[in-house]
């Protein structure tokens, strides 16, 4: 662990958070794509696109294309299928709030899930950062917004950018278990690798700070 990374940690003017594999124990897409009876199809492709292996847009795009959730579906999946946090991880948002350190959830997935989220870990459902689902009248899949930064590879970079250019923050952390998380430090002032739910080693070999429970960062606050 660098010297620097307490430092930075310790004075953090705002923290971003990947959701699935971070926030929550598992990937949304995944259990999507289980819920709707496609489940082998699409846990090879999350897992390239997580590694780096495969371009994030591609990769999004050639899953939902496979589960093409309907928007009722979509509905039933958020109502039945509440998701499992991280342990911890409520406990730290808390102690970032009480600081006074704005949270920010960016991911590559799905602001419908993300929502009911963000409302259980009181963080601001304006500083959610995913992508939007699109639908047809009938309410059959009709694809995902493609001008959210979130849908491609460098997008939480680009998020990241923006915030800072926003609110002028001057140490901006991310926190995640992916390549697309490690690749947003720059502009992110540092990099904190999770690997409490599933370990990714090319991750791990590019954090500033690689933990695998949130204790470490609470304890360190």
């Amino acid at each position: 662990m660098k010297e620097d990374i307490l430092t930075i940690w310790k004075n953090a003017d705002a923290v971003c958070f990947d959701v699935d594999s971070t926030v929550i124990q598992n990937e949304a897409i995944d259990e999507l794509a289980t819920f709707c009876g496609k489940s082998d199809e699409i846990k090879a492709l999350t897992k390239s696109a997580m590694s780096g292996q495969v371009e994030f847009s591609e990769s999004l795009s050639r899953r939902l294309s496979i589960i093409s959730p309907t928007i009722t579906q979509m509905r039933d999946f958020i109502k039945l299928h509440p998701v499992q946090l991280t342990k911890n991880v409520k406990e730290l948002i808390d102690k970032l709030h009480h600081k006074s350190i704005p949270v920010y959830l960016v991911s590559g997935g799905f602001r419908g899930v993300i929502g009911p989220i963000a409302i259980e870990l009181n963080v601001p459902l304006q500083n959610i950062y995913a992508n939007k689902l699109k639908f047809f009248f009938n309410g059959d899949y009709a694809g995902f917004d493609e001008s959210e930064p979130t849908s491609k590879s460098g997008g939480k970079a680009q998020v990241i950018e923006q915030l800072k250019k926003k609110h002028s923050y001057n140490k901006v952390i991310m926190i995640g278990d992916g390549i697309t998380d490690a690749e947003a430090c720059p502009p992110a002032d540092a990099f904190i690798g999770f690997g409490g739910n599933v370990v990714r080693e090319e991750v791990k070999a590019r954090a500033d700070w690689y933990v695998t429970d949130f204790q470490e960062l609470i304890d360190a606050l």
